[in-house]
């Protein structure tokens, strides 16, 4: 496993319930990345105490990084945070997404220079909630109750090894399991912030990081997060959002206009 300074980046809105099991999770990590940064599009207070209550329970610093609620912006919420952290290798992850206790260990173990990294997402389903909540629950293997997928949730190092790095986008590859670094993101000028509602801000800049000439590696059998089920959120933007996909696609662009850089001091 590499020496990395790294920063974990959770990217949340007003479910602090969905929050307080990520954060459990993170409590139980094999190898505790340096610091951890709550990218906040605008939740209610609630979100902000349970932050605060982990200071103490946590390791490492944890940064509540917040805008205001003006709706879905979460591509500049997360370019927000991650200006802000220090760490040299980035690691992200959703406010609804627990991760197995080598979690961070995984994606520091397979971090490489010219490459990004994404890992399995196993679902929780909508009728093991209640339960879920009740028992606080944060682990979770192959043959647990109340999930799918369950071929995604089996950990194995040996299996991992047979998944190479390529010059292609998966149609696998979501932002709430996904690594680089920072210098990597940086150069592309991180997300777009023309995204606005719902999509494709992860896989545009997984498109862009391609065109910059990053391969990108599934961590299959490793890296894996369990996906709590909520409601679909609103697609009203999803044709526009599919236009600037589409044109970064075939205009072959690595950079954005409208991105990281505005939050970086000179």
């Amino acid at each position: 496993m590499k020496s990395l300074k790294s920063s974990l980046i959770i990217s949340t809105y007003n479910w602090p319930d969905a929050l307080n099991l990520v954060l459990a999770s993170v409590l139980n990590q094999v190898v505790m990345p340096s610091e951890i940064l709550i990218a906040d599009d605008g939740s209610t207070p609630d979100t902000k105490r349970l932050i605060e209550n982990y200071k103490s329970k946590l390791s490492v610093p944890i940064v509540h990084v917040w805008h205001e609620d003006i709706g879905f912006t979460k591509a500049t919420i997360l370019n927000k945070a991650i200006a802000q952290s220090k760490g040299e290798y980035i690691v992200q992850v959703d406010g609804d997404c627990i991760v197995h206790p080598n979690f961070i260990k995984d994606h520091l173990t397979f971090a490489t220079e010219n490459c990004y990294l994404y890992g399995s997402r196993v679902n929780i389903q909508k009728a093991y909630l209640e339960k879920l909540f009740t028992n606080q629950q944060v682990q979770f293997g192959p043959f647990s109750e109340g999930i799918n997928k369950r071929t995604r949730a089996l950990y194995s190092p040996i299996l991992s090894q047979f998944y190479k790095p390529k010059l292609q986008l998966s149609k696998k590859f979501r932002g709430c399991n996904t690594s680089y670094y920072k210098s990597d993101f940086i150069a592309v000028n991180g997300y777009n912030e023309d995204f606005k509602g719902w999509g494709r801000e992860d896989s545009e800049l997984a498109l862009r990081f391609l065109n910059f000439g990053l391969k990108s590696r599934r961590l299959r059998y490793r890296g894996i997060v369990y996906h709590v089920y909520h409601l679909e959120k609103s697609k009203s933007r999803i044709e526009l959002n599919n236009d600037i996909e589409l044109k970064t696609s075939t205009e072959k662009l690595s950079w954005t206009v409208n991105g990281i850089n505005k939050y970086l001091s000179e």
